[in-house]
């Protein structure tokens, strides 16, 4: 009986492991995607700006040389430059039939423009969203209809939490507290329980894959540069690329005047 009491403990105890790694995972999933969204939204036409004078830059200095390799390099320039069919679709709303939009325009410039929504979530949302996932986690149920009841739920939950939707977490909250409370799952024998450890070591080693990949991706590798302040980091990036698209200009101007 001590052996089967440790045993299950040892379960307990990697379930809720299993879940916390889970919830980390998910949580830089969001930031992931998020920052991976804002950047675009953000810095897109930074860079089909600078993409736009690199070309010109090329093709200013090819007709004063003449020189083919020369011409060859402002072909090569042109040929990276995004194609403006595509570009409004590409860039959701940044550039329209009359150009850049207001809030790109603004970008480029030293005007002010709405910001984007923030990177991660609130504290508030993340504090929520952990609460929720460490009460309702499929990987607590042990019977096939709880544990799809609670993969519908938990759903709901990313998607609030991804949208950094505060209020609706509360409402799912308030909704999981007033649902039916689920039975205690009551693990088997032995050979249960060491299956059960088992399945939650595969699982555990796929989710180590699905984080290697996340934290590998140049998005989360640019995540990782400002950890604690990943809205400040496209700022900084942001000021780079101005600084960058100032500087193209300026040689432009000399090459054309």
């Amino acid at each position: 009986m001590r052996s089967a009491a440790r045993l299950e403990k040892a379960v307990r105890a990697a379930e809720q492991a299993l879940i916390e790694f889970e919830i980390a995972v998910e949580t830089f999933r969001v930031e992931v995607e998020n920052f991976s969204r804002l950047h675009h939204q953000k810095l897109g036409p930074m860079y089909s700006r600078l993409d736009e004078l690199d070309a010109l830059i090329a093709e200013a200095r090819a007709a004063r040389s003449g020189d083919p390799e020369d011409q060859r390099k402002a072909r090569e320039a042109r040929a990276a430059v995004m194609p403006m069919p595509g570009v409004e679709e590409l860039f959701h709303g940044w550039i329209d039939s009359e150009g850049l939009s207001a809030e790109a325009a603004a970008m480029l410039t030293d005007r002010p423009v709405q910001p984007p929504k923030r990177v991660r979530p609130t504290d508030e949302a993340r504090r929520l969203y952990r609460e929720l996932a460490r009460r309702a986690h499929p990987d607590l149920a042990q019977e096939d209809t709880e544990r799809a009841r609670r993969e519908a739920f938990i759903t709901r939950v990313n998607a609030a939490y991804g949208r950094g939707d505060e209020e609706l977490l509360r409402e799912l909250t308030r909704e999981w507290e007033a649902g039916p409370a689920p039975a205690e799952a009551r693990l088997g024998e032995t050979e249960e329980l060491y299956a059960r450890l088992e399945w939650l070591a595969r699982r555990k080693e796929l989710l180590s894959v699905v984080a290697q990949d996340l934290e590998e991706s140049a998005i989360g590798a640019m995540l990782r540069m400002a950890p604690d302040d990943p809205d400040r980091l496209l700022e900084d990036i942001a000021e780079q690329l101005l600084t960058q698209v100032a500087e193209r200009e300026s040689e432009l101007a000399a090459l054309v005047q």
